[in-house]
């Protein structure tokens, strides 16, 4: 018979017939309705593949129109033509990768090559993502899936973690586009993040007094070397931790840092002080590292233990390690050295990162200011020359 919605909805299953019942399209030879005892009615397809034909469900008549179903089943012929089995290329579609090999693929096909933080990555995605999303195929991931992992975190107080983690499923899903994973837009685009607010914490003057008594009272002078490197140099953590004796050139005052964030060698000059505090960090022998482990051939492998009972003990409990990197910025941007030279101890490889010390030398420019405005004026006859003009607080009124 000539197939369409008129025909289809009259068709019946007849029980007194065979079991398997066929109505056959007289204008699409092999394409037809197949009709179940329970009233239900599917779309089907007659094809060969290799030497075996088939009769293949294209899909339930309430799920497709008549057309729909006829385009996927000229569809599914072409695949037959050229060798291919459909039903396969559904099953795996159905299969699908799942988000636990799509991250897999990640941290082994970019993260590990190409970042230097990949553990981290390799850390949120064992903590955040595999639990709540793994067993789920890539394909069914939708926006509000990853926003609930966003929302989540952010309830359970980590909202700046919260961000990371959305950042980097975006990343993922950028290279799961690329890869072929995922057809159509970034899921994890679009979702709003929470706010953060840039740290700005260092050791003030008042402040350095009791944490240099704190570092001092450490009973390890390998411990003690390293917060003092800390204060004197700037470097990164895993800048000083992978520093070895080797990279000390004693004679021109150099730290060579080999593997830097910047990816490329550093070398920084080091000061008097600085050579004074490595002189008293006790070589271990076979230990290759200035900050040597308690693990044969290794460093120390984390400081924050002791970094928590020196900053309780000097009463800065809110100040974290990498705040002494910023103390190195900011009290080198108050003693009046350029942005540029900040920059270059830091090894910063962007200059906007170093933008953040620029307000720290406000007073040298006040001062600048103080001392032009004193010679305007003089000039001017407003002051008696050579005297320098003090400011009187403003009065409240009363």
């Amino acid at each position: 018979m000539k197939l369409n919605k008129s025909t289809i909805d009259k068709l019946q299953f007849d029980p007194s017939g065979p079991a398997t019942q066929y109505a056959w399209d007289d204008s699409f030879p092999g394409f037809g309705v197949r009709l179940y005892s329970n009233g239900a009615k599917s779309y089907i397809i007659k094809l060969r593949v290799g030497r075996k034909q088939r009769v293949v469900t294209v899909s339930k008549v309430h799920v497709q129109t008549l057309q729909e179903a006829r385009n996927e089943a000229r569809e599914m012929l072409m695949q037959a033509h050229t060798g291919t089995d459909p039903m396969e290329e559904r099953r795996k579609g159905l299969r699908g990768p799942t988000i636990n090999s799509l991250a897999d693929d990640y941290l082994e096909r970019h993260a590990k090559i190409h970042k230097k933080t990949w553990k981290a990555d390799e850390r949120r995605i064992n903590r955040y993502i595999k639990p709540k999303l793994g067993t789920t195929q890539v394909s069914a991931i939708t926006r509000s899936d990853i926003a609930q992992i966003h929302n989540q975190i952010t309830k359970n107080g980590t909202p700046y973690e919260a961000n990371r983690v959305l950042r980097l499923l975006s990343t993922i899903f950028s290279y799961a586009i690329q890869w072929g994973y995922f057809q159509g837009d970034n899921p994890a685009k679009g979702i709003k993040l929470n706010r953060e607010t840039k740290r700005d914490r260092w050791i003030t003057p008042e402040e350095l007094p009791r944490l240099a008594q704190a570092i001092d009272e450490e009973p390890s002078p390998i411990i003690r070397g390293a917060f003092w490197l800390y204060l004197l140099t700037g470097l990164r953590k895993g800048e000083l931790l992978n520093a070895k004796w080797a990279d000390i050139d004693f004679e021109t005052q150099e730290l060579k840092i080999e593997d830097t964030k910047a990816d490329r060698p550093h070398y920084l000059p080091l000061s008097s002080a600085a050579l004074e505090v490595i002189r008293t960090i006790p070589e271990v022998e076979g230990n290759p590292y200035l900050i040597a482990g308690d693990k044969p051939g290794k460093p120390v492998y984390d400081l924050k233990r002791s970094w928590d009972r020196i900053r309780t003990k000097a009463k800065v409990q809110d100040v974290r390690l990498h705040d002494l990197r910023r103390t190195v910025g900011s009290w080198l941007a108050q003693g009046g050295n350029t942005l540029h030279l900040i920059g270059r101890v830091l090894n910063h490889s962007n200059a906007s990162t170093t933008q953040v010390y620029a307000r720290f030398g406000q007073n040298h420019v006040k001062r600048a200011l103080d001392e032009h405005g004193n010679r305007i004026l003089s000039a001017a006859g407003k002051l008696p020359t050579g005297t320098i003009a003090e400011i009187q607080p403003r009065r409240k009124r009363a």
